[in-house]
């Protein structure tokens, strides 16, 4: 009894923490801003995808940047905060525990790209995953944001930043010897894949030729252009 009690306490705590991760990650910033100020749907301009960079070319700076701190919010709150939640279950110590912040930040990037409250239709997660990635290892922010900017600056193409830096994670895990981690690194593996796949129409789009580009002004503020 005493044995079947050690394992499904920590795995009833991991399915809740999880499913609060990914109702977490389905409330999308650029639509709860919108509903606050009597907006459209982001979703009906632009590229039609509901994270900062449409509404930065859409709704104007200080709209984006609202949509970007609760996007980058909602990624930190489900892998520092979530997984440290008291539960009355009183869960005795578990190899389990060392996947939940890792788990959290793979559901909340689930409920910002398939969003419950929306439809299922959501954006592609990058924000979020920036923001997941500061809860579990605050420091390997500076090397994905890094490549985020150089890429862009070399490219022009955001959504191969995005996919670059997204990348670049489980290649920083192993560089800086946290591959012993193994939820760090499935998580880097697990964000980058899932940002290659919601990335797949900028990816036609760039074999097409067709895919806009960013100047490098824009970073400083200037919208982008093709």
């Amino acid at each position: 009894m005493h044995a079947r009690r050690g394992i499904l306490v920590p795995v009833t705590e991991l399915i809740l923490k999880v499913a609060a991760s990914y109702l977490l990650g389905s409330v999308l910033g650029s639509l709860l801003i919108a509903r606050m100020t009597g907006r459209g749907d982001i979703r009906s301009v632009g590229s039609g995808n509901p994270g900062s960079t449409n509404a930065l070319r859409t709704q104007g700076k200080l709209f984006a940047l609202g949509v970007l701190v609760i996007d980058l919010g909602k990624g930190w709150l489900a892998t520092r905060i979530v997984p440290g939640l008291w539960l009355p279950l009183r869960p005795p110590p578990s190899a389990i525990h060392n996947w939940l912040p890792a788990a959290c930040g793979a559901a909340v990037m689930l409920g910002h790209i398939y969003p419950l409250w929306y439809g299922f239709r959501g954006g592609k997660a990058v924000a979020t995953f920036v923001g997941a990635v500061l809860g579990l290892v605050p420091r390997l922010v500076i090397p994905v944001l890094l490549t985020w900017i150089g890429v862009v600056l070399l490219t022009g193409f955001v959504g191969l930043a995005s996919m670059c830096a997204a990348a670049a994670l489980p290649i920083c895990i192993a560089w800086m010897g946290l591959a012993w981690y193994r939820p760090f690194l499935a998580f880097g593996v697990f964000a980058a894949a899932l940002i290659v796949f919601t990335h797949r129409a900028n990816i036609a789009r760039m074999y097409a030729g067709r895919e806009p580009r960013a100047r490098r002004l824009w970073l400083f503020g200037r919208r982008a252009a093709s």
